[in-house]
């Protein structure tokens, strides 16, 4: 399936396992099937909820940065692909 890099791991809180994720190159919207990639991540998940200041928003723009649950490990510097069928 194809991918396109549309952001960046910018933090990653263990204990509640979320991430901060910053859209780069592309938007990011909650539905969407994403690709996590770095050196020791390789993880595929639907993004299921995005908060900004703890309010939930649909999705976020080039510049945005914003929370996102992830049920796996990731890690600072781990790009973001979005899959498309």
């Amino acid at each position: 399936m194809p991918e396109t890099k549309v952001g960046v791991i910018t933090h990653y809180f263990g204990k509640i396992g979320v991430a901060v994720v910053k859209a780069t190159a592309g938007a990011i919207a909650v539905g969407d099937k994403i690709h996590i990639k770095g050196h020791t991540t390789d993880h595929t998940q639907i993004v299921e909820s995005l908060q900004i200041e703890h309010q939930p928003v649909p999705r976020i723009e080039i510049g945005q940065e914003a929370g996102m649950k992830v049920s796996a490990r990731v890690h600072e510097h781990d790009e973001v692909f979005k899959v498309t069928e």
